[in-house]
């Protein structure tokens, strides 16, 4: 590790009073200097959006551990990212960003859809170090220390050997006690998907609403995948990328008579 204290920005998508950004914030504290942006509210499954259409606030807050400077945002998790950097700091980058702890998985194709994630891949944009944390666990009093101990290692790791370029970090937790994980593995994505659908409610006047529901389907039989893991009790650590482009289909699109 570095002989000066890194800074270290902390924040998630579940609201900056939940119980697994405690538990991150009290990890990194042991790294280096912790700055908290996060949202007022609950952000998850806002994907990679930002706020255009509609005002955004910063606010000064005050956080349960004290010595912490914390703001809170009404917007997404990647705006937590773009406000820290070019609001907070002045334009001035962190040294290392961490996401989480998110209650709930962003393994497979949850990645996607992941506020976590999202605000770990806006620090890979920025050229920050980045890492999201996932507890499969959505009970918001789940038990977090299983996870404190795997924060811990990987922010080692991560900082003693530096994340690749360009990439960030996705790591999911198994709902079990420390002395029953097996192991961290690195993983690969796995093939798996959401298999949607829309249950009718009413409201209160009798008009009606939907709420999306689903069936997660896993259709790859891998050994090598974040899914594989998780369910043989292992923590998975897949690198992830923004560059979204399917290097091995230009080939195939090349030979197109265009």
């Amino acid at each position: 590790m570095p002989d000066k204290k890194p800074l270290i920005l902390v924040t998630n998508d579940d609201g900056i009073h939940a119980k697994g950004l405690k538990s991150l914030v009290k990890v990194a504290m042991e790294f280096g200097d912790v700055l908290i942006v996060a949202p007022d509210k609950p952000q998850s499954g806002m994907g990679h959006a930002v706020t255009i259409n509609s005002i955004l606030r910063l606010n000064k807050a005050e956080y349960s551990i004290k010595g912490i400077e914390a703001y809170s945002t009404n917007g997404t998790p990647v705006d937590c990212v773009k406000l820290a950097i070019y609001t907070a700091l002045g334009g001035k980058k962190p040294d290392f960003l961490v996401s989480g702890v998110n209650h709930g998985s962003n393994s497979s194709i949850n990645v996607i859809y992941s506020g976590t994630m999202s605000a770990a891949v806006e620090g890979a944009v920025e050229g920050i170090p980045s890492i999201g944390f996932s507890l499969l666990d959505h009970d918001e009093n789940a038990d977090f220390c299983a996870a404190e101990d795997i924060i811990r290692s990987m922010m080692n790791a991560s900082l003693t050997n530096g994340i690749p370029k360009d990439n960030c970090l996705n790591v999911n937790i198994p709902k079990l006690p420390t002395e029953q994980i097996k192991g961290i593995r690195i993983c690969r994505q796995a093939r798996a998907f959401w298999e949607d659908a829309f249950e009718p409610k009413k409201d209160p006047s009798g008009k009606e609403y939907y709420w999306l529901t689903g069936k997660f389907n896993n259709e790859d039989r891998g050994e090598d995948t974040d899914e594989w893991a998780l369910e043989n009790g292992y923590v998975s650590v897949v690198p992830v990328q923004y560059d979204l482009t399917a290097h091995h289909a230009i080939s195939t699109l090349n030979t197109w008579n265009l």
